[in-house]
């Protein structure tokens, strides 16, 4: 007999794929939105925060109006360099994309948190504007402290030092000591040869 948790979890899944089974067959749009951001340390030592929003129209029919807001990004932590945090459309047909970019700069040091964008639209059938969300960005460490890059080059090239020695280490030994053989051995002929000739 199935434990109370997985009775949960099969009726869950069945009452997911009802309402997936039910949008994918009604005429409407079905609006996904990915948000992510990066970021980029600059040489004066500022970083900026580079983010996209792209919004996915999965559904069967056009979404009008639409209008994308990402007030997630307090104005005494972060300021804008290029673009704005939000964005409207005249439509999205279905099975299309929209991409909006923005970027911002780090005016404090620590983790940021951002919510998800809101993306609002509007669908003939109803009068209200539907809402739609994006998903939320990982946690962005900002302006931390990080090694200079050459150290980290030289580390990373430290470690493949080790993991070659630790794979071929007796191979190389091995080379080594039959190279040094034969130099040993090439070396006292040659000075052997010059002696012999000032005897002569």
């Amino acid at each position: 007999m199935a434990d109370p948790i997985s009775k949960a979890l099969i009726a869950f899944a069945l009452v997911a794929s009802l309402l997936l089974c039910s949008q994918a067959s009604s005429d409407v749009p079905f609006i996904v939105a990915h948000k992510k951001a990066s970021l980029n340390r600059l040489k004066s030592g500022a970083e900026r925060v580079s983010v996209t929003i792209d919004i996915y129209n999965q559904g069967t029919s056009t979404a009008y109006d639409l209008s994308l807001a990402d007030d997630s990004w307090p104005n005494d932590l972060f300021s804008i360099i290029s673009g704005s945090t939000s964005k409207s459309w005249e439509k999205l047909d279905a099975g299309g994309v929209l991409s909006h970019t923005f970027e911002l700069e780090a005016k404090t040091k620590g983790v940021f948190s951002g919510e998800p964008a809101i993306i609002k639209f509007r669908i003939p059938t109803k009068a209200a504007l539907q809402e739609a969300y994006s998903t939320p960005i990982l946690p962005l460490d900002v302006l931390a402290d990080r090694p200079p890059e050459k150290k980290f080059e030289w580390v990373c090239f430290l470690e493949y030092l080790k993991r070659l020695l630790a794979k071929y280490g007796s191979l190389i030994s091995v080379i080594s000591f039959m190279v040094l053989f034969v130099y040993l051995v090439a070396t006292p002929s040659k000075s052997s040869a010059k002696g012999s000739k000032k005897k002569r």
